[in-house]
């Protein structure tokens, strides 16, 4: 793609990353939200890198004619123009982007089902995406509210969730080692009280649980200061409670997983990254709203665990959290080559949709009504 999608926009991040202190409406630093919702920037670095240095060139192979290619990455950096350009410019480059895809041949050929969009943040691209609902989207989750995304827009099935870009520094062997014993917290949450949406769940567990012994729930604050005080706070607890945003993802199950802390999720209808690979269940416990908002279920339910569970989780956090880490070069097992692994999961199914729209009688039956677009809910449970 031209640069102005590229590398100039990657050129306006740096840029500006220390000249603004710009916020978001919900008090969030700009460049820190931009980050979070980066997945577009690592996976294509993972692909431009030269091939002598990849790591995962038995995953994916970049190539550079569209005839010799199953799958087209879009490397339109969304997120960064949405919120770091005006807002009319920003509209603009939108519809020169969706152009410039839709009038590419593997496009037409195809009507964008191998294509992979990137629009990680609920916001980027929003204008336009519409017209690209054949594309594999790459998303935080599948907001069904209705808020983010049009019902029949994104579905498991076609799309693919990729998980945030941690905020807290990894907890490697040796930091998990020496945190083990000062984790002296039962349950530990840091971050903003007050969301919209399925978010509203916040504040009704801040009613229940703020005056439980053992449990330290604070408001979250902005730049390094508030990044420190969550990774310690994180790295001295057992659990963190990993509650739903604005929409059910939350970027803080993701810290909680890279800090060796036991994520709590209380988010009913959530999707989770890389399901068709990880089990969540291993390393998270999975708790109803019904059951998390009942009075003092939820600290009888986390006490009831034995030591031996705990260590069970922990053990399995220390192997499970290289699954979430971006990094250059991307790592072998890392977030980039499970993306890629999910994304090659797909392809046996796009070309049957594609060959058989290709080959359809006019004015017949032309659309396959065969995607199951079951949702995941997070059921009540009864404490055993």
């Amino acid at each position: 793609m031209p640069s102005r999608f590229t590398y100039d926009l990657l050129w306006l991040f740096r840029n500006t990353y220390r000249d603004t202190s710009n916020l978001t409406s919900n008090g969030s630093p700009v460049h820190r939200l931009i980050e979070q919702h980066s997945i577009d920037y690592w996976l294509w670095a993972d692909l431009i890198a030269p091939q002598s240095e990849r790591l995962l060139r038995n995953v994916v192979v970049r190539v550079h004619r569209q005839e010799e290619a199953d799958l087209f990455y879009i490397p339109f950096f969304t997120t960064i123009s949405f919120f770091l350009l005006e807002k009319q410019h920003c509209k603009a480059l939108y519809r020169e982007a969706l152009k410039w895809v839709t009038d590419q041949p593997a496009w037409k050929r195809s009507e964008g089902r191998d294509h992979i969009l990137p629009v990680h943040h609920p916001w980027s691209f929003k204008s336009v995406r519409r017209y690209m609902k054949n594309a594999i989207w790459l998303l935080p989750d599948m907001d069904s509210t209705g808020n983010w995304y049009k019902p029949g827009q994104v579905y498991l099935e076609k799309d693919l969730i990729l998980p945030y870009v941690p905020n807290v520094d990894f907890c490697d062997s040796k930091c998990f080692s020496e945190t083990q014993s000062k984790r002296t917290t039962l349950l530990f949450f840091r971050g903003r009280l007050k969301r919209n949406a399925g978010g509203k769940i916040r504040a009704k567990l801040v009613t229940e649980l703020s005056s439980a012994e053992g449990v330290v729930i604070e408001e979250g604050t902005a730049g390094e200061g508030g990044k420190a005080a969550a990774q310690s706070g994180m790295r001295k607890s057992v659990y963190c409670l990993s509650p739903a945003g604005d929409t059910p993802s939350s970027a803080r199950l993701f810290d909680a997983i890279v800090s060796g802390c036991i994520p709590v999720i209380v988010s009913d209808e959530l999707e989770l990254p890389f399901e068709g690979i990880l089990d969540y269940r291993k390393i998270a416990l999975l708790v109803s709203s019904a059951d998390a908002l009942q009075p003092g279920w939820l600290i009888s339910f986390l006490r009831s665990i034995s030591p031996s569970q705990v260590w069970e989780f922990q053990s399995n956090l220390a192997k499970y959290s290289r699954h979430f880490l971006y990094s250059h070069p991307a790592q072998p097992l890392g977030a980039e080559d499970l993306a890629w692994r999910m994304i090659a999961g797909k392809l046996v199914n796009i070309k049957l949709h594609i060959r058989r729209s290709q080959r359809v009688v006019k004015d017949s039956r032309s659309l396959c009504t065969c995607e199951c677009r079951r949702p995941n809910i997070t059921m009540p449970s009864s404490l055993a």
